[in-house]
């Protein structure tokens, strides 16, 4: 910005905050209005104070002790236990509305709770000093406010439309101001806040924790603590497993990386000692680290899933009832807006995103799974908005895949456990190291060997046992030159860390029957028998136990692992070889808190929605043997020939069976069948070994 623009936001931020330390000693309401605004304005007031202080550069004279103080103030409210009396919880606010007589009260209480939930996302902005975005919503605040205290005067409330278009053209004005800021986030270097906070802060004093104004609890503490107990020389080792992932899978992709001037970095908080050295490797790379924040704000991302670096997660509850959020302005009119200035937004940093490589993810686990309650009070998509949603977000990956080119880019994402986990953790970090270092070249060839008995297959059947239902029929593309062709990838462990499996598009044709999985723990929640019936290919039917009633189980798949669509293909079929990483899940009772990262290397799996190759059909693929994998696209994939707009889904969730609720794989062929698994076993010869930490 201009220096001239910088003073007209210094003077709309004098404005509105002298406005709202006026609001929050004002009685111009009665219940429950009075509370819910001075709430809000009590909050702003806070963050305000957190914004001076980064601007100033203050923040080097406070304490741990108080910036920890400060810490838990800003995420008091929707901790369990105190989210239930939180204006931002739809079950709380909407009967204190209606109660009151307000008219339309439940609407009203939705529109207010959004607008709390929003000031909330403010948090990272205060830390990071953004003072425009900032200001733009203290003003959104102070509309909404100045709203009803103009009706209380005159004796009554605002119509909720009222409300609501304040809402949608806020959201609708701003798109061009929040959505470049968070594009640049995520592609450009310079963007350095966060980075800075890894390369440049005493990493052995907690204080440094509380930098970046993510929330912090023991779990993070604890996970800092530990990491600063290991060597500098096993620090080391553990970022260049994750970095060379992430180089090996440029090379052996035939992609250029040399092109390339900036990665990605996504992590959890606790873990800086690691990227830190993860930096310097992608230095001499070339690369120099982008380090972006998980979405705060309904424009950038809020919901159930986080992407990019975050910190402890308050509340899983939280998250969840205000994940449809979007539905009180979406219409599609905002989509068309929306997608104008995305498109912009990438345009005008078009150097910026071609030279981006993609993302180095790594994830953590051990948090207890979680089911969250289904609450009436929250807001919901209506199927109008549902598929403005769907269709927004498919419109948005082909935009940014057109500027991070698809085909040039890669990723690499590794796994670690987090204290949470348990009594065991310090064990299975250990193990956990272990098993992403694991000697790739045994798991190859012995990948090698299962990979040419399913080539000699029609389809592959895939049955349970015990309580698992599963029997599933699925069909593979035909081998027009077998000597030169397979339809299975050899994965081992760059991209995808640690090994093993093979995996396949497969085709949706023919492709039939039920998978079923007793538990299983999928985008950090818990789904409790589920169910899919399958009719080429493409989910037929659903259920799953987790709740009493049928219909919600219906909606939490739809909504979760189906990502709102009316049905998915079977986008990968794979086995996983990774007898180890099953065995280490077995020994210390993890199995239900396992990311998929590892979990789908612990037995067969089946992804829903887009392929492993989305948007990289065209590119050619190659095993170590030389033959190139033909199956890289199905017939829903193929469509981006005709009509882009319905061949991707911009969702792929693998759900694996364990080794243990298997009857069998058989590769069904012409000429017989070849058993790959048998009551839970490898049987195919050559595979023996990888039966042993299965005894």
């Amino acid at each position: 910005m201009t220096g001239t623009e910088n003073e007209l936001i210094d003077e709309r931020y004098e404005l509105v905050m002298e406005r709202i330390r006026e609001a929050a000693g004002e009685d111009a309401f009665g219940e429950p209005l009075l509370p819910f605004f001075g709430t809000c304005a009590d909050f702003l007031v806070m963050l305000a104070k957190i914004l001076e202080r980064s601007l100033s550069g203050g923040i080097s004279s406070v304490s741990t002790e108080e910036l920890a103080a400060e810490n838990h103030a800003l995420y008091a409210d929707i901790l369990p236990g105190r989210y239930e009396r939180s204006f931002a919880d739809p079950d709380h606010i909407v009967p204190l509305f209606e109660n009151a007589g307000i008219p339309d009260g439940k609407k009203i209480a939705q529109y207010l709770s959004f607008l709390y939930t929003e000031i909330r996302g403010l948090i990272p902005y205060a830390y990071e000093g953004r003072k425009e975005i900032f200001v733009i919503f203290a003003e959104f605040f102070m509309e909404i406010y100045t709203l009803f205290r103009l009706s209380a005067v005159e004796g009554g409330y605002p119509e909720a439309d009222a409300v609501r278009d304040i809402i949608y053209w806020f959201e609708s004005d701003n798109c061009d101001v929040i959505i470049p800021d968070s594009t640049a986030s995520k592609i450009d270097p310079s963007d350095d806040f966060l980075r800075k906070i890894v390369c440049t802060a005493d990493l052995s004093d907690e204080r440094y924790l509380y930098l970046s104004g993510e929330y912090v609890t023991q779990n993070e503490i604890r996970t800092a603590k530990f990491l600063n107990t290991l060597s500098e020389d096993e620090i080391r080792s553990m970022a260049d497993t994750f970095t060379e992932g992430y180089r090996t899978g440029f090379v052996k992709a035939g992609k250029p990386i040399d092109k390339k001037r900036s990665a990605n970095i996504r992590y959890s908080l606790g873990f800086e000692r690691v990227v830190r050295a993860a930096v310097a490797n992608f230095i001499r790379m070339g690369l120099e680290s982008v380090i972006y924040r998980a979405g705060t704000l309904s424009l950038t991302g809020r919901g159930v899933n986080r992407n990019g670096f975050y910190g402890a997660i308050p509340n899983r509850q939280y998250d969840y009832d205000h994940k449809d959020d979007a539905a009180i302005y979406l219409d599609a009119d905002f989509v068309t807006r929306r997608l104008e200035v995305l498109t912009e937004s990438y345009a005008s940093r078009k150097k910026l995103a071609n030279t981006h490589a993609g993302p180095a993810v790594m994830e953590v686990f051990g948090e207890k799974p979680f089911t969250p309650a289904v609450k009436e009070n929250a807001v919901h998509h209506t199927e109008k908005t549902q598929k403005l949603s769907v269709s927004y977000s498919a419109k948005a990956s082909l935009i940014v895949n057109e500027y991070i080119i698809g085909e040039e880019r890669s990723f690499t994402i590794i796994s670690y456990p987090t204290p949470q986990i348990g009594d065991d953790f310090e064990r299975i970090f250990a193990e956990t190291v272990k098993l992403n270092t694991l000697p790739y070249k045994k798991y190859e060839e012995i990948q090698q060997k299962i990979i040419d008995a399913l080539d000699t297959a029609e389809y592959v059947h895939v049955k349970g046992k015990g309580e698992n239902i599963t029997d599933l029929k699925v069909w593979l593309h035909t081998l027009t030159d077998p000597s030169k062709e397979t339809n299975f990838e050899n994965c081992v462990a760059d991209v995808n860390i640690p090994v093993g499996e093979v995996f396949t598009s497969p085709k949706l044709t023919g492709t039939k029957g039920v998978l079923n999985v007793t538990k299983v723990f999928l985008n950090g929640l818990l789904y409790k028998n589920l169910t899919l019936k399958f009719t080429d290919g493409m989910i037929a039917d659903m259920s799953c136990d987790n709740y009493d009633n049928e219909e919600d189980n219906r909606k939490f798949i739809k909504d979760n692992l189906m990502f709102k669509h009316d049905t998915l293909p079977i986008g990968e079929f794979a086995i996983g070889t990774n007898t180890t990483a099953y065995r280490m899940a077995r020994d210390f009772d993890i199995e239900g808190v396992l990311p998929i990262l590892i979990g789908e290397k612990t037995g067969p799996h089946f992804a829903v929605g887009d392929t492993c190759y989305s948007h990289e059909e065209d590119v050619p693929a190659f095993n170590p043997d030389g033959k190139e994998v033909i199956a890289r696209e199905n017939e829903v994939s193929a469509k981006r020939t005709t009509n882009i707009d319905e061949a991707y889904f911009q969702c792929h969730t693998d759900i694996t069976i364990p080794y243990d609720e298997l009857d069998f794989i058989r590769a069904i062929g012409k000429d017989g069948s070849v058993s790959i698994i048998e009551d839970g076993k490898f049987a195919l010869p050559g595979t023996e070994e990888l039966n042993i930490p299965l005894e």
